[in-house]
């Protein structure tokens, strides 16, 4: 029997996400939010060393164990210099377009707990000033923050607390229309925690125990490469829960559960994506089957790192990934809807 995910709770706490700040390798916060949210569900959880979190749900057979992941750590910049007139440079955390993050608002985090607001912008920022303005190359060098303080020398910036290496974290802007359109930043891949979650309140809600043990990952280092790199021992198949991609050769919509058949790490196992295909089209939920030749994901890492298992990748599509995004909130209720289906 299908499971109903309840939409005001993954919603709800899928907007709580994205608003709030993690950048790869500044997720306490944000890990904070989601120990609480685990123990309000009843789900033990454990932490990796690096500050992942391992939530563990017992099944009805616990000689074998599934392992689902998804990840908070999202793109990001760090303060690379200042600058002497008082602006920042960045270095980037992630893998993203700088024209992507062009006029954006930002927070500053200093390690002494303090925060600044700024604008991101090109070191030409004024066609009315600038002749090469509009043609002027969006390079990493040429990218800056303007801060929300009277600062007009190094020595100022330095005299708020802003040190080289504190976090710089990108306004999210998230929105959920009225047609159930969720736009925002960060979608990647706090779209598909939500819809872990979701799994989990439907759990405890509807009184269910999945076919074997299930263990969830949530991840805070998938941006950079290695964010389930480390996966318990008794996980004997994994599936990373991240978003799938939209766009040319690609037959996923904003709609549909993506399910990806090979990404940049090579090909996902055959039994698995095949049997989340025959699923999805049992229960009735609109999927695509794709190909992802720039994206890797948690499960790669995994793989990478050696660990015995085997893999998929599934998650809810996402248009203009790594930039503005946006996704349908059909495609992170029916991510639950299949995750339910697989491990029941």
């Amino acid at each position: 029997m299908s499971i109903q995910p309840n939409e005001n709770y993954v919603l709800s706490l899928l907007k709580e996400l994205l608003d709030t700040p993690s950048p790869t390798g500044y997720t306490q916060r944000i890990m904070k939010r989601i120990e609480q949210e685990a123990a309000s569900l009843g789900v033990q959880l454990n932490w990796n060393q690096k500050g992942g979190a391992i939530l563990t749900v017992p099944g009805q057979d616990d000689s074998y164990t599934i392992g689902l992941s998804g990840h908070v750590d999202t793109l990001g910049s760090m303060v690379r210099a200042i600058k002497p007139e008082g602006t920042l440079r960045l270095t980037r955390v992630g893998g993203f377009m700088m024209n992507s993050i062009e006029n954006e608002y930002c927070i500053i985090h200093t390690r002494s707990g303090q925060t600044y607001t700024g604008t991101i912008l090109s070191t030409q920022p004024s066609v009315h000033v600038y002749e090469n303005a509009r043609t002027f190359d969006r390079h990493e060098s040429h990218m800056e923050v303007r801060i929300d303080e009277l600062v007009e020398t190094a020595d100022d910036v330095k005299n708020l607390g802003i040190s080289v290496g504190d976090y710089v974290s990108f306004d999210a802007r998230a929105v959920i229309t009225p047609s159930g359109y969720i736009k925002s930043r960060h979608l990647d891949d706090k779209a598909s925690v939500a819809a872990l979650f979701g799994l989990l309140e439907s759990m405890k809600r509807e009184n269910w125990k999945p076919r074997c043990n299930v263990k969830i990952m949530i991840s805070n280092y998938e941006e950079v490469g290695h964010g389930a790199a480390y996966i318990p021992s008794d996980i004997k198949e994994m599936i990373a829960v991240d978003m799938g991609c939209i766009g040319d050769d690609l037959s996923c919509k904003e709609t549909d559960v993506s399910i990806c058949a090979k990404d940049s790490s090579g090909p996902y196992d055959y039994e698995m994506t095949g049997r989340l295909i025959e699923l999805a089209k049992a229960e009735g939920i609109p999927y695509a089957v794709d190909v992802y030749p720039h994206y890797g994901s948690d499960a790669s890492a995994a793989l990478s790192a050696g660990n015995n298992i085997r893999a998929a990748l599934i998650g809810p599509g996402v248009h203009a990934s790594h930039a503005m995004e946006r996704t349908h909130k059909q495609a992170v209720l029916n991510t639950t809807k299949l995750l339910a289906a697989y491990v029941k």
